[in-house]
């Protein structure tokens, strides 16, 4: 299996998981109560293995002074792809700005590109109790992680099975920044990946290759990327003929 870094290219600085446990967690105020990003992250990894998933790459993010984090896992088990695998992207903020949240996603191999399916499938405000109940919720979430992957594995197939032309390709990208996954600074990198793609895996005419050229360019955001994945798989989807069943069934978990 191949096995690539993780990149994170959203603005913040890169750390190491040494440099993560040294980030002082604010004391807690009335009923705010934030829980440290090391706690969150050795939470999420164990309930990971817990569930039979091995953790092979990690990549770790801190913003706003150490305020905010951002991290991914690309996890394997018995049965992932060659070609693409499992991401869990785990966020948490000692400001105030949004709670700690775990986002179940793909990653391709041969170019680094990450998708996240677009829900936020664990989203714990930091109120009282929150350290209580952070296993339970962290468990439950990764428990739809085998649900996830299989719906990323039927995506990649059938838009490998979908062949495309440039007007089709163009239209698209247009119905993409319609529906917000890409912003209007983002079309001319779109085109240019499809045109002539970075990677030669890519240059067969396919739907595949064009979600490849959004994925290449939406990289460059990493904290907005759930939104932005969620948009374009609606995008896809419909013109692919899929349903969207397995597009609706995920319930973000929230309290």
């Amino acid at each position: 299996m191949k096995l690539n870094n993780l990149v994170l290219h959203c603005g913040a600085a890169t750390v190491s998981r040494d440099q993560l446990e040294k980030v002082a967690t604010p004391l807690p105020e009335g009923r705010w109560h934030p829980i440290s990003h090391h706690s969150l992250v050795n939470q999420v990894q164990s309930g990971l293995e817990a569930a039979g998933m091995r953790v092979v790459n990690t990549a770790h993010a801190l913003n706003r002074q150490g305020a905010q984090y951002f991290g991914l896992m690309q996890v394997i088990d018995d049965h992932s792809s060659d070609e693409w695998g499992t991401i869990v992207g785990v966020r948490n903020s000692h400001d105030k700005r949004f709670p700690a949240a775990l986002a179940i996603g793909s990653g391709v191999f041969v170019c680094d590109n990450v998708s996240f399916q677009g829900q936020v499938v664990l989203s714990r405000k930091h109120t009282t109790n929150i350290m209580r109940d952070l296993p339970q919720v962290t468990n439950r979430a990764i428990g739809r992680l085998a649900g996830f992957a299989g719906t990323a594995e039927q995506r990649a197939n059938t838009y490998k099975e979908r062949e495309m032309g440039n007007v089709e390709a163009h239209d698209l990208v247009i119905r993409s920044l319609d529906a917000g996954a890409i912003t209007t600074t983002m079309v001319p990198k779109v085109l240019q990946q499809w045109r002539t793609p970075s990677h030669p895996e890519f240059r067969d005419r396919s739907m595949w290759s064009l979600y490849n050229a959004f994925t290449e360019t939406l990289k460059g955001g990493l904290l907005k990327l759930p939104f932005r994945s969620d948009a374009l798989h609606g995008v896809l989807d419909t013109a692919a003929g899929r349903t969207q069943q397995a597009h609706k069934s995920a319930v973000a978990l929230e309290c």
